[in-house]
Formats: C-alpha cells, structure tokens, sequence
C-alpha cells in the first residue's frame, strides 16, 4: 500500500509541473489517503504483532 502512496505522490508533482491542477489535486487526495490507511495498518500490526507473539 506503501507503494501505491509513493505511486500518486510522484503522479500528483507530475501532474502538478505539467500544469494539469485537477488530476494533481485528485492524485494527491488519493496519495493522502492511502498514507493514512497505511500509518493506521502499521500501528494495528504493532500492537496487535507483539500482543499475540510468544
């Protein structure tokens, strides 16, 4: 998921250097979600990863 991240990130500059605003803005709000699912994955996996290891 961290990819696909990086993935809108570098479509949103591109698009933003072209001069095309409304698919930057879009790339960039996607780039933005999917970052936030990712950060809420991570801290789920390190709780819930330590809480069931022996």
């Amino acid at each position: 998921m961290l990819r696909w991240t990086i993935i809108f990130i570098v479509l949103a500059l591109v698009a933003g250097v072209l001069g095309f605003g409304g698919i930057a803005a879009g790339a960039a709000s996607i780039a933005k979600i999917l970052f936030f699912i990712f950060i809420v994955l991570f801290i789920l996996s390190l709780i819930f990863g330590k809480r069931f290891k022996a």
